[in-house]
């Protein structure tokens, strides 16, 4: 597939890395998987493809054994932990969440934790212990308990905060939420692309892409075929499985 001149500035720059003998960095998180879906089955299709590892941010209360069945397929896919059931119980002139101070710490450390065991029992070695908040949100105070329930990383949306776990954000999101609630347009998703491997060039962190297959229009799909065969054309590219991501992490600690 040609790419049209937009996506030229992604071209440009990962031949920078090739001449400088680096590699650009990724890694896909794809969140609310609960059940095998043919959106899920093309994401896990077209990532499988590629060769692109995936995390899917598994909301536990809600997926069961179906899930564990498609996915034993899907070696390539890995299972985080989103939340426990995606409920808000924030007020209503709040900013959704889940995982807030609405609820005694207990309650919600109680969630995480059985969220964590019940994914654990149900996709062994495909399970990792990452939480990835619903809507990107946890409460500050609740992040220092993570580990003692568990968890060995913490994944949102945006520059990692320092915390006692390994932090691995996303930080390019594909859909226009405030928007159309489709796919971005395509040069502004390869201008923040290019932005974030830039600053990851300087040390920064690397590519993390977010993905919501269950609401993908074809913009976002074509999106998805178009970056994963440009950087498959290149030595200077790599996605990376998460746990890679997090045994850095825990490594610098």
């Amino acid at each position: 597939m040609t790419p049209d001149p937009s996506w030229q500035p992604l071209v440009d720059e990962l031949a920078r890395r090739q001449r400088a003998g680096r590699k650009a960095e990724f890694w896909l998180r794809d969140d609310d998987a609960v059940d095998p879906t043919p959106a899920l089955d093309r994401l896990l299709d077209l990532t499988g493809e590629f060769a692109v590892p995936v995390t899917l941010a598994v909301i536990p209360a809600e997926t069961d054994g179906k899930l564990v069945v498609r996915l034993d397929e899907a070696p390539h896919a890995t299972v985080a932990i989103h939340g426990w059931a995606h409920r808000n119980h924030a007020p209503a002139d709040q900013k959704k969440q889940e995982l807030g101070s609405h609820r005694p710490r207990e309650a919600v450390l109680d969630d995480l934790a059985r969220g964590l065991s019940h994914l654990t029992d149900l996709h062994g070695a495909h399970a990792v212990p990452m939480l990835v908040p619903p809507w990107n949100r946890i409460d500050a105070g609740l992040v220092s308990d993570l580990g003692s329930i568990g968890f060995a990383a913490l994944s949102v949306f945006g520059p990692p905060k320092p915390a006692p776990l390994a932090v691995i954000n996303s930080n390019v999101d594909i859909m226009d939420w405030h928007g159309t609630r489709g796919c971005r347009d395509h040069g502004l998703l390869v201008q923040a692309i290019v932005a974030q491997m830039q600053h990851a060039f300087d040390g920064g962190e690397p590519v993390g892409l977010l993905t919501h297959h269950l609401v993908h229009d074809e913009s976002a799909w074509l999106f998805l075929e178009r970056l994963f065969a440009v950087t498959a054309r290149t030595e200077a590219c790599t996605w990376l499985p998460i746990r890679t991501l997090i045994g850095r992490s825990a490594a610098r600690a």
